[in-house]
């Protein structure tokens, strides 16, 4: 992730999607871009990848639960993927 930031939230009322939406409305308001991937800790999420209207949804166990890191996905250069 080149642009990234950790957004939290640990209202049991608000649905997983419904966090990740403020967070990449805010997202966008800040950094002027669209977000395109959110990590998550994995207890979070019922099926191991997640889609979120735009955003990639990927379980990450170093994120603390409660906690999205979101931001834009790297993409690296022919020849330098890893």
């Amino acid at each position: 992730m080149n642009t990234g930031m950790l957004w939290f939230d640990n209202d049991p009322k608000t649905a997983l999607d419904q966090k990740i939406q403020q967070a990449a409305a805010y997202f966008r308001a800040k950094y002027g871009q669209f977000p395109d991937v959110c990590l998550v800790h994995p207890s979070m999420l019922v099926e191991p990848q997640h889609q979120a209207g735009r955003v990639t949804v990927r379980p990450l166990r170093i994120i603390a639960p409660n906690h999205l890191w979101i931001g834009v996905e790297e993409v690296l250069p022919r020849g330098l993927e890893q």
